[in-house]
């Protein structure tokens, strides 16, 4: 049996993923060193999971706009909250100001397309070329 991956669900679990390392990993803070354990604030695990929304968003998104529904709203989203994912890694003052608008965009983004596939399912416009 074949199976088909829902790119907007996935990313906005990944979107939603790290929503959580960030709003309740801190809460641990104290005892994850005890275990050996250093992902808070660790560069690697937050460029990561950035590049992964990234790479998630992006395919996702693209494939939407460009097979179902032809619409720059769900890039546009993503787009923005992309940036407020980015500008709280230099901002860290404000880290969880920007993490706030940078998750609902990024979900915004995703059940926009999501919605906007099903509804269009495979639209075809005057620049469709396929």
């Amino acid at each position: 049996m074949k199976g088909k991956i829902n790119w907007d669900a996935l990313g906005i679990g990944a979107s939603l993923a790290c929503a959580i390392h960030c709003a309740l990993l801190p809460l641990f803070f104290t005892s994850l060193p005890l275990f050996g354990f250093n992902i808070i604030h660790h560069l690697g695990f937050e460029i990561g999971m950035i590049g992964l929304s990234l790479a998630i968003g992006l395919y996702s998104l693209w494939h939407g706009f460009r097979k179902h529904h032809h619409s720059l709203l769900p890039i546009g989203l993503f787009v923005a909250g992309f940036i407020f994912l980015v500008l709280k890694q230099f901002f860290l003052e404000y880290h969880n100001w920007l993490l706030v608008p940078a998750v609902l965009l990024i979900v915004t983004a995703h059940i926009n397309n999501y919605r906007s596939c099903q509804v269009h399912n495979h639209a075809h416009a005057d620049d469709c070329d396929h």
